[in-house]
């Protein structure tokens, strides 16, 4: 499985080697020649984006790195970008910012380039995409159905190649569903990583930041970018110190019983088990689960008290029934200040109930995988059936935010010839672990971890890829980085150990050879575990490398290395066993 669907479904990206303002140029002929006027509440002026774009280039060429130079921004009119009116899909909400909401700021201090402002279902209440006064947001390749929502523009400005990067939030499912729509990638982080100053709540306690890219390795670039801490967010939160940095090498992987996929229409259900069987073809162990308990908690975000949440957002504003308010959007608004508080706190306590019950049943498993939604309606039966249909589409995205979980969503192989999507969910944290069954399942390379708090570990034995001692590595969520080699100033020693393991000695320079190891990267938590489990003779040293760098890393004490056998003419413990 590749995992695109670019040909009739996505116009590829503009070539990110051309300079940003040729980008720029390019970027505001494809919107005009797309005719998809729905897709944005407010563009941007082109002389001043190009003038910025000429800044970012001569940045650049001084030599600065900017990790996002000249990549083209959507942002969902939600969020606030400083001098563009705020509408959220509503022209008498609308208001002008003069601060940049913290996460756009910091694409743009990587080099990111915002167009402009794009629609949405308005104030973020829907999954379809046409609740909006400025036009229902058609799908990029399909003008009869709908996009997905309520981060419908932005998922589309990206399908159509206008946008490398479309910026939504994601309190039910809206930075994943019009991924599902189009072939995106649509990763949702663990809430409070991204921080959400300058977004107008949702659900102020679920609501995150979310990106679209037709590329994985983009979308994890722009989302490293976005995360860390902020002191005006008081929600926002920083990777704990036990983080797992990867996925192991053969994963465990739930699936859903099939009675949990009743929701999926037909060709859904068939493109689903295609997807479970690509994902054990990838080397991933495949278990069935019980998911129910999951799918009762989704129900709570809309069918119970914790909607309450939405009308502390835009209530007020919405009882003044405001002319260009959508009839939908303010119904489930409004039924939502009838909410009274001791039903709020009863279904809390439902949700703390389902989180732990789904810690329980998830424990053992590095993911679980579902479809991201149900069916791809058309404009024309929402609107004949705005609710039910919406209520469909977030089966299996409404629990995850709730229940303080993780996702990634991406393509898998078409569904009677149309974009299929699935997602892996996983607990709170665990976020490089879903960018890496990703980006396994699609046939990528997982690329840098996101958390930026490892550790790097040189090993030189037993803890090698391969060998016996790995798996503690491993369920570490330690994470391979490269091979290394160390100076001239080590030699290897076989111990007399079970199972038998190498040491690493220092020498004077010269006195040695180099020998062959790996350099993985640990939590702090997992760093302090193996340190505290290391048995006798071994030991956690500094380590010099072939390069001068000086490495935390595995020796042994001198008497164990005395009493053991030199082995250093085989540069290495693999090699030395490949030959004994």
């Amino acid at each position: 499985m590749t995992g695109t669907l670019a040909g009739p479904f996505l116009t590829a990206p503009i070539p990110i080697d051309l300079p940003a303002t040729e980008r720029v140029r390019i970027a505001y002929r494809r919107m005009a020649a797309a005719n998809r006027p729905e897709v944005w509440i407010t563009v941007r002026d082109s002389t001043s984006v190009l003038l910025e774009a000429a800044a970012i280039d001569a940045r650049v060429a001084a030599g600065e790195a900017l990790p996002l130079a000249g990549r083209l921004i959507a942002v969902k009119d939600n969020i606030d970008v400083a001098g563009l009116p705020t509408t959220a899909a509503c022209p008498e909400f609308a208001f002008t910012p003069d601060a940049t909401a913290t996460a756009i700021a910091r694409l743009v201090e990587a080099g990111g380039i915002v167009l402009g402002k794009a629609n949405l279902d308005q104030f973020a209440t829907g999954l379809v995409g046409v609740r909006s006064p400025y036009g229902a947001v058609r799908c990029a390749w399909d003008p009869q159905r709908v996009s997905g929502g309520s981060s419908s523009g932005s998922a589309v400005a990206v399908a159509l190649g206008i946008a490398d990067i479309g910026i939504g939030t994601d309190t039910a499912g809206s930075g994943r569903v019009p991924a599902a729509f189009h072939g995106l990638i649509g990763v949702k982080a663990t809430l409070g990583l991204v921080p959400t100053t300058g977004v107008l709540p949702a659900c102020i306690d679920y609501d995150c930041v979310t990106v679209f890219a037709q590329e994985l390795a983009l979308a994890r670039q722009a989302i490293g970018v976005m995360v860390g801490p902020d002191r005006a967010d008081p929600r926002s939160r920083v990777w704990p110190p036990d983080v797992p940095l990867a996925a192991p090498s053969v994963p465990r992987i739930a699936v859903p019983r099939p009675e949990d996929l009743q929701a999926l229409e037909p060709g859904y259900r068939r493109a689903f088990d295609v997807a479970v069987a690509d994902l054990a073809a990838s080397g991933c162990r495949v278990d069935t689960v019980d998911i129910s308990g999951l799918l009762d908690a989704a129900r709570l975000l809309y069918d119970g008290a914790i909607v309450a949440e939405r009308y502390s957002a835009v209530g007020e504003f919405l009882s003044g029934r405001p002319a260009g308010a959508d009839p939908t959007v303010s119904a489930i608004v409004l039924n939502a200040g009838r909410v009274a508080g001791p039903a709020v706190i009863d279904d809390q306590d439902a949700l703390l109930r389902a989180k732990a019950a789904a810690g329980q049943m998830l424990s053992g498993f590095d993911g679980l995988l579902l479809p991201t939604t149900t069916e791809h309606p058309t404009i024309a039966a929402v609107r004949g059936d705005p609710v039910a249909i919406n209520r469909r589409l977030g089966t299996f995205t409404n629990f995850c935010n709730l229940l303080d979980m993780a996702a990634v969503a991406f393509p898998a192989a078409p569904a009677d010839g149309a974009p299929f999507g699935v997602m892996m969910v996983v607990p709170a944290f665990h976020d490089q672990v879903a960018l890496d069954l990703a980006a396994r399942f699609l046939g990528q390379e997982p690329g840098n971890p996101l958390p930026g708090n490892g550790i790097e570990v040189s090993v030189f034995g037993a803890h090698l890829r391969g060998q016996p001692l790995n798996r503690e590595l491993q369920a570490l969520g330690a994470r391979f980085v490269e091979p290394v080699q160390t100076s001239d100033a080590y030699r290897l020693v076989a111990l007399d150990t079970v199972p038998a393991k190498p040491g690493l000695v220092r020498v004077l320079p010269g006195d040695g050879a180099p020998i062959a190891g790996e350099r993985w990267l640990l939590s702090p938590a997992a760093l302090g575990t193996l340190l505290a489990t290391l048995p006798a003779p071994m030991s956690l040293t500094s380590v010099e490398l072939a390069d001068g760098r000086w490495a935390v890393g595995f020796g042994c004490s001198h008497q164990a290395a005395l009493d053991g056998s030199d082995i250093t003419r085989f540069g290495g413990w693999a090699a030395y066993l490949a030959n004994h």
